[in-house]
């Protein structure tokens, strides 16, 4: 593949054309773990039905590589009202992967494609922050991103957009993600080369979600 185009994030990264004119956005991580989380993320927003770039195999096993997509928009402030009520629906999967960079730090991670609101990146979603570093304990069964997402201050364009969510607007949020059986997100830890130990952390902090419906 020919490299086409530069990076747009934080990580190493660029666009690349093959030799059929398919464009793809390839990124490179600190390490086979990092990739693998990051798409062990995506495959578990897909699973609770929320919109991602579409993931391809990589040729590297610490590179991520998805399909190249044109947006309609890319940045919170410039969501329509109805995008931003699409947007505000997965509160409950960026929460329970703890995607902390859900919004994005320039509020960039919410873009629009086609018409449907997507998370452009989930690299920040389960064991490590966007920029890399692990999470440890600060990931655990206990999903204070209900809370964190709607008003750290310090994350101020995911407190923008979910921050007047309504209790009807949670629980339904919530609900996407406690409808999921549990089998199934076995089943897409384990196709995907996550461990045991992080399947079952995913039910707990679904357990977890469960009980702050209302």
């Amino acid at each position: 593949m020919q490299k086409i185009g530069r990076q747009m994030g934080s990580n190493l990264a660029g666009v690349y054309q093959d030799k059929e004119g398919r464009r793809f956005y390839v990124k490179s991580l600190e390490s086979p773990a990092h990739a693998r989380n990051e798409i062990i993320a995506a495959k578990l927003y897909q699973l609770a039905g929320a919109p991602t770039l579409t993931y391809v195999s990589a040729k590297e096993l610490n590179q991520i590589a998805t399909e190249f997509v044109e947006l309609d928009k890319k940045h919170i402030s410039r969501l329509s009202d109805s995008e931003r009520r699409q947007a505000r629906r997965w509160l409950g999967v960026h929460a329970w992967t703890a995607n902390w960079d859900a919004a994005g730090f320039d509020g960039d991670n919410q873009g629009v494609v086609d018409g449907v609101v997507t998370t452009l990146d989930v690299g920040g979603a389960l064991e490590f922050r966007a920029q890399g570093d692990p999470k440890g304990k600060a990931f655990g069964a206990c999903v204070r991103e209900l809370d964190t997402l709607r008003k750290n201050v310090d994350n101020p364009h995911a407190v923008r957009l979910f921050a007047d969510m309504s209790p009807v607007e949670i629980n339904e949020a919530i609900a996407v993600v406690t409808r999921i059986p549990d089998a199934s997100i076995r089943r897409v830890v384990a196709e995907n080369g996550g461990g045991i130990a992080l399947a079952e952390k995913m039910i707990a902090r679904k357990a977890d979600m469960a009980k702050r419906m209302t």
